[in-house]
């Protein structure tokens, strides 16, 4: 596999163009055509330089190999990278703006039971290029005249961002670079299982994401039972991270918290919900559980759900039940990409 150009920034794909002796400006015309998800050999650059990049870098890191249309509008993708290896995100159409999740990872080690994506492991990290570079086709999909396709990014695919920091962080800068997608950092979440070290490096780094914690119980003993990372790090300690994180950018955070009938769900869980983020700056998202085949639990009802988020908001703590979309196409992190790997077997 060759390098990837999108991995870069702009200063350093500048020294890229001079280093082959190309003119300054050509920087500038490959970003603007890479931001656009052309290929390099689609770039308005002269045929000399485009040559002289394909010898290093792949043409296409990234490629649309299925799609999959929810009755809800909903889309969901398979993307081939250029190693072979899948990847999957989603489309989701909101009236405030459309909403695209992508994958960090391929596959997960973080072996959270209620989850897909952590069946057969982690298989490698994705670069920064090529995480951006699920945004930048989709976008271009989508994308209406001088419309973007893609207006928030949420990193909730497949895969830990925060596992995968390095490259994560490379891509949250140069998709709000001014020279690329220009995508808010406000209009970007980033959900982790709650690494709170790199949480604080996060924080320190100053790309006010909106940072969503998968906390799914509401003691230590409860999230042991379906999320090994608690083994190593408390909710105590996760709480603590989040404090500096609002403190150095501002940003509430949010909780997610996936319902799941006879775990988390009833009166006394609400109440210990309540009990323990009482005062935070901070929403729960509420989640009616994707169920997984491969594993044994069961979501909450609907009705447990409206329940559940009503105690939250009578106790003094924002919640909402999340819109459940694209549940007839594999919805849910790691499913879709499963069956598809399943089949090629």
């Amino acid at each position: 596999m060759k390098k990837i150009l999108q991995d870069l920034s702009f200063e350093q794909l500048k020294t890229v163009v001079l280093e082959l002796g190309a003119k300054p400006f050509r920087a500038k015309q490959l970003a603007e055509g890479l931001a656009k998800g052309k290929k390099i050999s689609q770039t308005n650059v002269d045929a000399s330089l485009k040559q002289e990049l394909l010898k290093e870098y792949e043409d296409e890191p990234v490629k649309v190999e299925k799609i999959f249309r929810s009755v809800d509008g909903t889309e969901k993708y398979l993307f081939r990278l250029a190693d072979g290896n899948i990847i999957e995100g989603v489309f989701m159409q909101y009236k405030y703006g459309n909403t695209q999740c992508v994958s960090t990872q391929v596959g997960c080690r973080m072996g959270c039971k209620f989850c897909a994506s952590t069946l057969g492991g982690l298989v490698r990290n994705l670069t920064s290029g090529e995480i951006l570079s699920q945004v930048t086709v989709i976008n271009a999909m989508h994308q209406r005249g001088s419309v973007r396709g893609v207006t928030n990014i949420v990193l909730m695919g497949s895969g830990e961002p925060l596992d995968n920091f390095k490259e994560v962080t490379g891509f949250l800068k140069n998709v709000t670079a001014a020279e690329g997608l220009n995508i808010s950092a406000r209009n970007i979440s980033l959900s982790t299982c709650g690494i709170a070290p790199k949480i604080y490096e996060l924080a320190d780094l100053g790309i006010p994401v909106n940072l969503t914690i998968s906390l799914h119980q509401t003691t230590d003993e409860g999230r042991r039972r379906t999320m090994p990372i608690a083994n190593k790090y408390t909710i105590a300690e996760i709480l603590k991270a989040c404090d500096y994180y609002f403190q150095k950018t501002g940003r509430r955070y949010i909780f997610e918290y996936s319902l799941i009938d006879g775990e988390n769900a009833d009166a006394a869980h609400a109440a210990e919900l309540i009990a323990l983020l009482k005062g935070r700056p901070c929403h729960v998202n509420l989640i009616r559980l994707n169920e997984v085949k491969e594993r044994t639990l069961k979501a909450a009802s609907s009705a447990m759900a409206y329940k559940f988020a009503a105690a939250l908001n009578g106790g003094g703590i924002s919640a909402t039940v999340r819109r459940s979309m694209g549940g007839d196409i594999g919805g849910a992190c790691g499913q879709l990409r499963a069956g598809y790997l399943k089949a090629e077997d």
